[in-house]
């Protein structure tokens, strides 16, 4: 198994969690977004998409970090990423997709360059942007955690889920760019449950061969 990924893309991030939760080997295989090694060379000839993560596994590529998270579970069910119930899981689905759908979407790389290159917002504005929209989405998330299990530890019930598969990669990149997390006191703690076991913390930027100051 292989994961094309960059240290820095919250998607493999993502990806990273779900594999050090299931306890699975993969071979590292770095791509430089910041230098855009996804649009040339190797990656490029065997990325449709052009983007990070991609899977190889089995002889086949797999692209978006959410098809291969579920793709992981399918496959590998023990420690299962879903709730084992229809309500759990779209609950749990709705939680990661704001953040993946929502969130995310707006503030990727690719979009910050073309605010900084195309639009030609300075850097205080590209801020602005980013923090905004990290604010309102993370209080929609913030609501949304309202109708978890009673006692959660995690986003939803004892165990983590897909939801905090891209929780945290979310909270890395708000504490980033300096963003308010302020009245998130559900969010938070599961973002700091999360933080206190090995998978989420061996899944850091900071850990991975490809890391930058």
């Amino acid at each position: 198994m292989k994961l094309h990924n960059y240290f820095r893309s919250s998607a493999s991030y993502r990806v990273r969690i779900a594999l050090n939760l299931k306890g699975m080997a993969y071979d590292y295989i770095p791509v430089h977004l910041a230098r855009g090694e996804h649009k040339t060379g190797p990656f490029a000839s065997v990325s449709t998409d052009q983007l990070v993560p991609l899977l190889e596994d089995e002889g086949e590529r797999f692209s978006q970090s959410m098809a291969i998270i579920e793709y992981l579970d399918e496959t590998h069910p023990e420690p299962p990423l879903l709730p084992g119930d229809p309500v759990g899981r779209a609950h749990v689905r709705a939680l990661a997709q704001s953040i993946a759908c929502e969130i995310h979407p707006l503030n990727n790389l690719r979009v910050l360059k073309v605010l900084v290159h195309e639009l030609k917002l300075d850097e205080a504005a590209k801020n602005a942007w980013y923090r905004h929209w990290v604010h309102e989405g993370l209080l929609a998330f913030e609501r949304q955690l309202a109708q978890s299990p009673a006692g959660s530890t995690y986003c939803w019930g004892s165990r983590p889920t897909l939801a905090d598969c891209c929780l945290v990669p979310q909270i890395f990149n708000a504490q980033r760019f300096d963003c308010d997390l302020g009245g998130l006191p559900r969010t938070m703690a599961a973002y700091e449950a999360c933080m206190r076991l090995d998978a989420f913390q061996r899944a850091q930027p900071s850990q991975c061969p490809d890391a930058e100051g």
